[in-house]
């Protein structure tokens, strides 16, 4: 599959990174059946970037991490040349680096886990009702697995960890709370 990675400013420009997304969406096609000469696009932005691109298409009037955009959403396929472009895939980096703090990991994981969220997205994929959430968490979790990169920490529970792994983490979330609410004597 031919993966095209652009930037709305050069800054977000990270080779390291767009190696990473190159690398969890071919494995995604690979994983998919995906036509070897299909065609998907990346933007990587900041919040007003996406903010604007979630308001005039979705008309939700905030900021979001991900926008997926098929080109054959809810359309008859009519040729070869529209099959071969899948769609559009918007990452807001800025909230990619909130989630990775806010869920323990790194920007890196995160932007990949948010690339292959919206693959699927574009591949008809999507989580409104619980078994549909579960089939895409699965293939998810079965992309990234692939390239080494499982998922510790969904929905705020610790999942399929480790019984060492999982004390580092709830030492280490113990610590945090005991940070933010420190115990006071009071007199």
């Amino acid at each position: 599959m031919e993966i095209t990675i652009n930037y709305s400013d050069e800054q977000f420009y990270s080779e390291e990174l767009e190696t990473l997304i190159l690398r969890v969406l071919s494995k995604g096609a690979e994983l998919q059946n995906v036509a070897e000469d299909a065609e998907l696009s990346l933007l990587i932005c900041d919040a007003d970037t996406i903010h604007e691109l979630n308001k005039t298409y979705r008309g939700v009037d905030a900021p979001t991490d991900v926008l997926s955009f098929a080109l054959n959403e809810g359309e008859e396929e009519d040729g070869m040349e529209e099959e071969k472009v899948l769609g559009d895939i918007i990452i807001n980096l800025h909230r990619a680096v909130e989630q990775a703090e806010e869920f323990g990991h790194s920007k890196e994981r995160e932007m990949a886990y948010l690339s292959v969220h919206g693959f699927l997205h574009i591949l008809g994929y999507d989580h409104y009702d619980p078994e549909e959430k579960r089939k895409m968490r699965e293939k998810e979790e079965e992309i990234l697995g692939a390239c080494g990169m499982e998922r510790i920490v969904t929905e705020g529970k610790l999942e399929m960890m480790g019984n060492e792994a999982a004390a580092l983490v709830s030492a280490a979330l113990q610590q945090e709370r005991m940070r933010m609410f420190p115990i006071r004597d009071t007199p």
